[in-house]
């Protein structure tokens, strides 16, 4: 069963790692899926084609969510490209970690930038959209950190908290019109990003995590897909810990 037949989705940072997860899981759900990527042409390129090759429309767009104007004019393009903005995934992110003592700056302003305002730029960007069909399902990325915190991630975890405190209250200003919001806080991971980490450090984390084992990409866009469906119709203002029980 499809469940996401006949919607767009638009994913920010998609070029890999849990973005990635997310717009191929989506493409065999029957989702269109527009997606983003900062500098990574040649894997946004190769994602694009496999998207297609599962049959549905697909498109890499080179956008800055960070930028105001760049998610304004993505909005634009996507709607007049695939006729609709039915689930928006934001998903680009980064981190810049540091003690506090010893972070800069510009580390913290850079990671709320990216992190928190991309948020803010895109939800405005398809909020027109979404308010004409009276339909919609925003889905924002979080983190495990944004609830807990986390030692030398001052910055990570104030832009993603920031994230939980927007997006309750996006479902309360777009419920009346069927618009939903929610939150997902990934646990530990497993993507490209933390391969390169030591593996003694890795098989620790797991252990602490009552689930024994590392997330997958696809553990998240298994929520995100669920969350984007009409299976969710009635859920909005909620944060879903996909984390292998790190939190309980």
């Amino acid at each position: 069963m499809k469940l996401l037949e006949g919607k767009t989705a638009i994913i920010t940072g998609a070029s890999r790692g849990i973005g990635k997860g997310i717009a191929k899981v989506f493409a065999e759900h029957g989702a269109q899926v527009a997606f983003t990527f900062s500098s990574s042409e040649q894997p946004a390129k190769e994602l694009e084609k496999e998207l297609t090759d599962l049959g549905v429309k697909a498109k890499a767009y080179k956008s800055n969510a960070a930028s105001y104007e760049e998610a304004q004019e993505l909005a634009d393009q996507v709607l007049k490209e695939f006729g609709s903005i039915d689930i928006l995934v934001n998903n680009a992110g980064i981190t810049k970690d540091n003690l506090l003592m010893r972070m800069s700056e510009e580390d913290f302003d850079k990671v709320i930038e990216v992190n928190l305002k991309s948020v803010f730029n895109m939800t405005k960007a398809v909020q027109r959209t979404m308010l004409k069909q009276r339909k919609g399902s925003i889905i924002n990325m979080s983190s495990v950190v944004g609830v807990k915190g986390n030692a030398g991630q001052t910055n990570y975890a104030a832009s993603k908290a920031g994230i939980i405190g927007f997006s309750k209250s996006v479902a309360l200003e777009l419920g009346s019109r069927n618009i939903r919001s929610n939150v997902i806080a990934p646990g530990f991971i497993e993507t490209e990003m933390t391969a390169v980490l030591d593996e003694k450090t890795v098989q620790g984390w797991r252990d602490n995590i009552p689930l024994k084992r590392g997330g997958s990409p696809e553990d998240i866009a298994n929520a995100c897909v669920f969350l984007g469906s009409d299976m969710s119709a009635y859920i909005t203002g909620q944060v879903i810990n996909v984390d292998g029980g790190m939190l309980t």
